[in-house]
């Protein structure tokens, strides 16, 4: 598990918003083809804050090269983490975790 997601949250009226940018290639079936390799993207994105989920997204290959995801939520306060973890085709995994402001 590298960080290989930088997360920034804020806390601002009552509601956490979460960006994320995750470091991946997101090759489609079409890209992987073109330039023979195995397609590989991002499937699976879950955020977690105290152990209880806050996002979660079944995602495609219509994502672009190191996505950038957008979110928010309630019940989040100043000092907590968040916790973002995804799993791409092959099995790969990344969590990284960053704390509200």
């Amino acid at each position: 598990m590298s960080d290989t997601t930088k997360i920034k949250a804020k806390l601002k009226n009552g509601i956490v918003e979460v960006k994320a940018l995750a470091s991946h290639p997101m090759l489609s079936y079409q890209e992987a083809e073109r330039a023979k390799k195995e397609a590989n993207f991002i499937t699976y994105v879950v955020a977690k804050v105290g152990g209880k989920v806050v996002y979660e997204a079944s995602t495609s290959q219509f994502l672009s090269k190191d996505p950038y995801m957008k979110f928010s939520f309630k019940g989040g306060a100043v000092g907590d983490d968040v916790e973002i973890t995804w799993k791409d085709l092959k099995g790969a995994t990344d969590t990284s975790t960053a704390k509200i402001k």
